[in-house]
């Protein structure tokens, strides 16, 4: 077996993890991008959030990058990370990594995917990011 396939996934937890059904890809098997697109936007949102301490909001796409395709059965894991915060906004960048096998002997880095999100408040309205020290923490006080 080459190694030219094999990719080492990141450390730490996925974000998320799924695996695409045969109704998100065509009738070859290739799961559809805008599928991919929408696990990537719903991975990004999660470190968002946490960082924004409420509801955020997709407000741009930076970059997006199919490096390989996708196929039903594979298990994708979704690495997102906080990259920048603004005043508003945060920019989370999305790693995707795709098992192709149980086994884990074929991992391949599927999507990058850079994303910004805007902190909005109970109007939908943008809302001030708090700073990392006013981040409620429930277990700060026990």
């Amino acid at each position: 077996m080459s190694d030219h396939h094999k990719t080492s996934l990141p450390a730490g937890m996925p974000t998320i993890r799924m695996m695409p059904m045969p109704s998100d890809a065509n009738i070859h098997g290739d799961v559809f991008g805008g599928w991919i697109m929408a696990q990537v936007d719903i991975a990004g949102a999660v470190p968002a959030a946490r960082r924004a301490n409420g509801r955020v909001a997709t407000i741009a796409v930076n970059s997006f990058l199919f490096k390989q395709p996708v196929f039903v059965g594979d298990l994708l894991s979704f690495y997102a990370e906080v990259v920048k915060v603004g005043n508003t906004s945060i920019t989370v960048s999305v790693e995707v990594y795709a098992e192709r096998n149980r086994l884990q002997a074929d991992t391949v880095k599927v999507t990058e995917a850079t994303l910004t999100y805007v902190a909005t408040d109970e109007h939908r309205k943008p809302r001030q990011i708090p700073p990392l020290d006013a981040i409620d923490r429930p277990h700060a006080q026990l």
